[in-house]
């Protein structure tokens, strides 16, 4: 047998190097999730320094607005003048510039119900933005059910980030990409809320499900009313590839679309701290009682398998001894 050539690599002088290589995508990967837990934060601090004290009706009364004018449900909130109410209060769009962004809040807070919004989201190279729409009360320990859309380069998807805060507790992250380009038509993003469980739709197909499991130590979300969110604004210290792709200004103005807000559920009045809901209706009314039965959830799962790219059950190098307990039976 010839002498093996000098030249010639040897079997393990690669290894050194691919351990490296596949440390560094894993690396990478878990820094996504670890950076995207930052939105809750930074969005709050960036939103609820320009939230204003609004008067609650008194006493409460039960709520329900479908196709709802903008003009009378929402209360713009920071950037004014990058906020458009049109088409009689049918339509708001949301424009994000160099100089800002801008968001919205529901006028009313609810403890307990279902909302809906049809978003149309900013096309073309959205890099560097985020827009949000969500559940939140205030507070150190604040409930919170997020939707938020993290923007990308130009013919690269979003990435639909969803997580849910218990008495300030979230790191609860799943991450989908969709099914559908977000950017060139309205999609409605449902989120629903009752004792039960926390169902988050997408064009009515249930993709998330959080239940109560209180039972086995999980604080669930029962207490504290919460009001309506929606923003747009610049991450791009973080938002696309860890922020090494920035906004690119050149293409602002950066607009999102609403239309077909609407909210079903108990008004809750913090002049009375009381709810506008009675015992009879958690047990009539279907927006307080409804679960997913065995079909829907079994589309839910068919649903994740295909579109989830992430989920912090099954994240071991985030979650050493192990995620929550909600991970067991959600």
């Amino acid at each position: 047998m010839p002498p093996r050539s000098s030249h010639q690599p040897r079997a393990g002088t690669y290894v050194p190097y691919m351990a490296f290589i596949i440390f560094s995508a894993i690396f990478v990967f878990r820094l996504d999730v670890f950076v995207t837990q930052t939105i809750s934060t930074a969005r709050r601090n960036q939103e609820y320094k320009y939230e204003s004290t609004i008067q609650e009706p008194s006493p409460p009364t039960v709520f329900k607005n479908e196709n709802a004018t903008f003009h009378k449900h929402v209360l713009v909130t920071w950037g004014e003048f990058h906020t458009e109410i049109l088409n009689d209060g049918e339509l708001l769009m949301l424009t994000l510039d160099k100089h800002s962004g801008s968001g919205f809040q529901s006028r009313k807070q609810l403890l307990f119900g279902k909302i809906d919004m049809q978003i149309k989201l900013i096309p073309g190279n959205s890099a560097g933005t985020v827009t949000t729409y969500y559940f939140s009360s205030v507070g150190d320990h604040h409930d919170e059910i997020d939707f938020e859309f993290l923007g990308n380069s130009s013919g690269n998807p979003y990435t639909l980030h969803t997580n849910v805060f218990s008495q300030g507790k979230g790191e609860r992250e799943q991450q989908f990409f969709l099914w559908f380009d977000p950017t060139a038509d309205f999609h409605t993003y449902s989120i629903l809320w009752n004792p039960k469980n926390i169902i988050f739709y997408v064009d009515n197909i249930p993709i998330r499900e959080f239940r109560n499991l209180e039972r086995i130590g999980v604080p669930y979300l029962k207490d504290q009313a919460m009001r309506v969110y929606s923003s747009v604004w610049n991450a791009d210290d973080w938002a696309t590839q860890h922020g090494l792709v920035k906004t690119n200004w050149s293409l602002a103005p950066f607009n999102a679309w609403y239309r077909n807000f609407s909210m079903d559920g108990c008004i809750w009045s913090p002049e009375t701290r009381a709810s506008a809901c009675t015992d009879v209706d958690f047990t009539t009314r279907p927006v307080l009682k409804t679960v997913l039965d065995r079909r829907s959830r079994a589309r839910m799962k068919r649903l994740q398998k295909k579109h989830m790219v992430y989920d912090y059950c099954k994240d071991k190098w985030r979650f050493p001894k192990g995620p929550g307990r909600e991970c067991r039976m959600n």
